[in-house]
């Protein structure tokens, strides 16, 4: 059942992978501009869902940003250790809704330092929503709970470091966390204070390789929504592997 499960969840990412292209080079703007209409050849985006939905490539001229190909491949491995991990438990329908929404929010971050609000909420809502029902499975409603409220405690935290230091932590960071709060909290408080300390340690070592190898300053903009996302799925796999 395991590699039954793996080989399913794998399938079902790079199918998701597939998709990712096209909404993350209409995102990849600055948040003062419209969301891309166009792709970089300049044809226009159509297709299902208002041209969010369709193929990684532009028909005309075969671009549009990441290629489709990898994007799959890294998503399909996501999906597939997170079910090696979790095992058929009712959580990991959550961690594979959120998965493609996690790998499209690397990519856009890493390209614009921005994560987008129009993912980051929603990504938090469905996590919550699906672990809710998760609860009602495994019998265990008191998890939910901690959840909830693990994701208030580390939006909490980051907005704490993002007043100390705006710069080095973005408000987009700290939106994100509530979402990475509820997935690492539903394992416990350990598994959140490991998460979500790993996410800012990987972050705080990327920039610090920034200054040794001088491609980067003490005030060089960093996108940390890949290391705080790198982190939490650090935390949350051999949380999941514990629970099974």
């Amino acid at each position: 059942m395991p590699v039954t499960l793996m080989v399913l969840a794998a399938a079902y990412g790079a199918a998701a992978g597939l998709l990712i292209p096209r909404p993350a080079h209409r995102m990849a703007v600055a948040p003062e501009e419209e969301w891309r209409a166009t792709c970089p050849g300049g044809h226009p985006i159509t297709g299902a869902a208002r041209g969010w939905l369709g193929p990684g490539r532009c028909p005309a001229c075969g671009a549009y940003g990441p290629a489709g190909v990898p994007t799959a491949a890294v998503t399909a491995l996501v999906c597939a250790a997170l079910a090696a991990a979790t095992g058929p438990r009712p959580e990991l329908a959550a961690w594979l809704l959120a998965a493609p929404a996690a790998v499209l929010l690397v990519i856009v971050d890493w390209r614009v330092r921005r994560l987008p609000d129009v993912l980051t909420l929603p990504l938090a809502a469905v996590l919550a929503a699906a672990l809710g029902l998760a609860g009602r499975f495994t019998g265990d409603p008191g998890a939910w709970w901690r959840a909830l409220l693990a994701g208030l405690v580390l939006a909490a935290c980051y907005l704490i470091l993002h007043l100390v230091n705006p710069a080095g932590l973005g408000l987009g960071d700290v939106k994100l966390a509530l979402g990475l709060g509820v997935a690492l909290g539903w394992y416990g408080w350990r598994t959140l204070v490991t998460g979500g300390a790993a996410g800012v340690l990987l972050g705080g070592l990327y920039g610090a390789g920034l200054l040794i190898v001088r491609r980067g300053a003490r005030k060089t903009a960093v996108p940390l929504g890949p290391f705080l996302i790198a982190g939490a799925f650090c935390g949350l796999l051999p949380a999941a592997l514990a629970a099974r």
